[in-house]
């Protein structure tokens, strides 16, 4: 039986902030993560298959946010989402956007995973 906690992470291209955030959770024992844009150039758009997935929900921005709304609301009815306030101002692994990252992410994991 798998307890991970399944976290998505969201931005608009999937280039920089969500993979960023992927990367530096992918190791954690206690979660299965993936990323994706809302976007339609996306590396990689998010899909209703991403959303059934997902225990939690962590977009970049507000606007992020409300294109999920707009595009899977029903899906979206029993999911945690969790808005990080993160610009498009980062590069991938760019140290400040990891503590952002960080900063704004784990306080929330904290809460829902069971130790």
């Amino acid at each position: 039986m798998n307890d991970d906690l399944n976290v998505l992470f969201i931005c608009s291209m999937n280039q920089w902030r969500s993979p960023t955030a992927e990367t530096v959770y992918r190791h954690h024992p206690h979660l299965a993560v993936r990323s994706a844009g809302t976007s339609k150039k996306a590396r990689q758009k998010v899909s209703h298959l991403d959303i059934e997935w997902a225990d939690l929900i962590f977009v970049m921005e507000t606007k992020h946010r409300n294109r999920l709304k707009l595009n899977f609301n029903k899906l979206l009815a029993n999911k945690t989402l969790h808005t990080l306030y993160i610009e498009d101002i980062y590069q991938y692994m760019d140290p400040e956007l990891i503590e952002l990252i960080k900063t704004s992410v784990e306080p929330i994991l904290a809460e829902h995973i069971r130790k």
